[in-house]
């Protein structure tokens, strides 16, 4: 049977944490929880505005982008649907450092402030949940960081492929030019690339989507071109 409930208490309600916490504070969650939508390209959270709340993916997807970075060749993180971010900003009593940007008509479900401190304060599973979620964008970050040094486009678009990026899905369902656009490179590059990837047997090219066929092939070719 197909569940009546509306998509954000429907997915605070199947978080790994919420069946440990209080009776009374589900239900808390379940009301107090909210969507917001954006279209393509919509900047739904500017920097520097003030942080509601620990946000998710319902729908669609997100890049994380500085606003400093705007016309330099840089790579963000994205976030696709069923991914919480902004953890960081929800922690500190400071304006978001950011923008987030709808790559694709996009929902995104807000968990307000007050119930994420009181989930902090009371909940060992939240916690638990949330350290490794921390865990999880400190490891993408570093290596952001280091594929920047290398400038190898090959390298960064192979990591954007990876796991570290795409834990729950190898169908991507990436566009080209979503993929340009999180690694910091020209649709031309990013085609290129792919089609290189496709030709070793590593992705496949579906209706301009990609797939990822052979994961140890991609940590390989990551290999590769982290040596060159």
């Amino acid at each position: 049977m197909l569940s009546t409930q509306p998509p954000a208490p429907r997915f605070i309600s199947a978080q790994p944490w919420f069946a440990s916490v209080p009776a009374a504070l589900q239900e808390r969650l379940r009301d107090e929880v909210f969507a917001v939508q954006g279209d393509k390209g919509a900047v739904m959270m500017p920097a520097g505005s003030a942080v509601e709340g620990w946000h998710a993916v319902l729908s669609g997807l997100v890049m994380l982008q500085s606003p400093a970075s705007k016309g330099r060749s840089s790579a963000f993180i994205g976030v696709p649907d069923g991914e919480w971010f902004g953890e960081g900003s929800a922690m500190k009593p400071e304006p978001r450092k950011y923008n987030v940007v709808a790559l694709r008509p996009t929902t995104l479900l807000c968990l307000p402030l007050p119930l994420f401190a009181t989930l902090r304060e009371s909940s060992l599973a939240f916690n638990q949940f949330l350290v490794q979620h921390l865990n999880m964008r400190l490891g993408q970050a570093m290596t952001i960081i280091e594929a920047g040094r290398t400038q190898s486009p090959e390298h960064r678009v192979a990591l954007y492929l990876s796991r570290l990026f795409w834990r729950s899905t190898r169908r991507l369902n990436l566009t080209q030019d979503e993929l340009g656009q999180l690694v910091g490179l020209s649709r031309q590059t990013v085609n290129r690339v792919l089609r290189t990837l496709e030709e070793l047997g590593i992705v496949s090219l579906d209706f301009g989507k990609v797939a990822i066929v052979d994961d140890e092939a991609l940590g390989a070719y990551l290999a590769a071109t982290a040596a060159a």
